[in-house]
């Protein structure tokens, strides 16, 4: 039971980057998925480091429209 909790946590928190990425581009984020492992082993680890620049980027837009819903 365990693992299934932990698994559905990473899955909406770690992949949210791709989610997004796979609905503003029309692409399967299944793929996107993908892209970032493979590129990542080949690259020795760089898309990591776009992954979490990217995963910044959408946390900190989420809380810049939360301020503009309060002071609106």
């Amino acid at each position: 039971m365990n693992l299934l909790v932990l698994k559905d946590l990473v899955e909406r928190s770690a992949f949210g980057v791709c989610s997004y990425l796979g609905d503003k581009l029309g692409i399967n984020s299944a793929k996107i998925r993908l892209y970032f492992i493979y590129t990542s082993f080949v690259t020795m680890g760089s898309p990591i480091i776009i992954y979490l620049i990217m995963a910044f980027w959408l946390n900190i837009k989420k809380y810049i429209r939360r301020s503009y819903a309060v002071w609106s």
